[in-house]
């Protein structure tokens, strides 16, 4: 079983709201998963990025691959992204 870390979609018809989960490779993009490790609302002028910077590194460190979204998502936002999500 692949693990990844990606996008959930919530929110409603032309309002996205993002949750950054780790799940299975196999599983729907709004289904089943592992655990939600942070968030992303892209529709402020700068967008809100948290991410839980303990559980990212412990499932980086567990051999899920991060999507390229979220990706360029931690690589973007760096610092800022990478704090611990409320």
């Amino acid at each position: 079983m692949a693990v990844r870390i990606r996008l959930a979609r919530g929110g409603r018809k032309k309002r996205p709201f993002y949750r950054i989960v780790v799940a299975s490779s196999e599983a729907p993009r709004d289904g089943r998963f592992i655990e939600r490790i942070g968030t992303y609302n892209p529709l402020p002028d700068t967008a809100e990025v948290k991410i839980d910077s303990d559980r990212l590194q412990y499932w980086l460190q567990q051999g899920a691959k991060p999507t390229d979204t979220v990706r360029n998502l931690i690589q973007k936002y760096g610092g800022q992204a990478v704090t611990e999500a409320s």
